[in-house]
């Protein structure tokens, strides 16, 4: 499968060209296709160094000791983050940065779902070679690129409201993530206390928290709008 071009929606940010790519990330669980895919990268764009986490945790902890790359790679589902939450979590750390997603779950909701919360692009694990890397220049050179034949579910103006609504759980800290992530698996407030080993005093505190960041009155209104962009579950 090949890919197509997405325009972009608004003024982005100063970032480097394709050929000004020297250091990336990829975020993958999977070591065959980790490795397989570094190797690829180096020998097409002459990388000289190709950095590899094997969850978002992992991704966190080397983007904070080791600073920022010229561009991330991410697989859609993590050992522990699947869907959209990935990313929203790594365009906190990387605002400037085009971030990859990459998948076999090519549905058009979860590529929409994460266009808007701030994909470079969505590409198959599935693509040859070839188009592997012609998708990724593309993106490096500043296009939105999604897979062909791929068309948005709903009007611009709901991938607005996707994407504002993106940026509302990207203020969320990582244990309010972790706790959002809970409250989305029908765990109660005890349970929520007991599996984070924290008070349930202070759970209810981030749940306050939670539902003031991202505009929600209650704990099914703040799944409901989770579920709108995919953050936990790519299926």
């Amino acid at each position: 499968m090949t890919a197509a071009a997405m325009q972009p929606k608004g003024p982005q940010a100063p970032r480097p060209n394709a050929d000004q790519v020297r250091e990336i990330l990829i975020v993958d669980d999977h070591p065959l296709m980790c490795d397989a895919l570094a190797l690829t990268l180096k020998i097409s764009f002459g990388l000289r160094n190709v950095r590899t986490a094997r969850s978002l945790a992992a991704a966190v902890e080397q983007i904070r000791d080791q600073g920022e790359p010229d561009a991330v790679i991410l697989d859609l589902n993590l050992p522990d983050a699947r869907g959209a939450e990935g990313l929203v979590t790594l365009r906190r750390q990387l605002p400037d940065v085009p971030i990859t997603m990459i998948s076999a779950d090519l549905e058009t909701a979860m590529i929409s779902a994460a266009m808007a919360a701030g994909a470079q692009g969505y590409i198959s694990k599935s693509l040859s070679r070839e188009a592997l890397v012609d998708s990724l220049r593309r993106m490096w050179d500043g296009e939105f690129v999604t897979p062909e034949g791929y068309q948005p579910d709903q009007a611009n103006a709901e991938d607005e409201a996707r994407a504002e609504l993106a940026r509302r759980f990207a203020t969320l800290t990582p244990q309010q993530m972790r706790i959002l992530r809970l409250i989305c698996q029908g765990k109660a407030n005890k349970e929520i206390s007991y599996e984070l080993s924290i008070a349930e005093a202070t759970v209810k505190t981030h749940i306050t928290a939670i539902m003031s960041k991202i505009n929600a009155r209650r704990r099914t209104q703040a799944v409901l709008l989770a579920n709108t962009i995919r953050l936990f579950e790519a299926n």
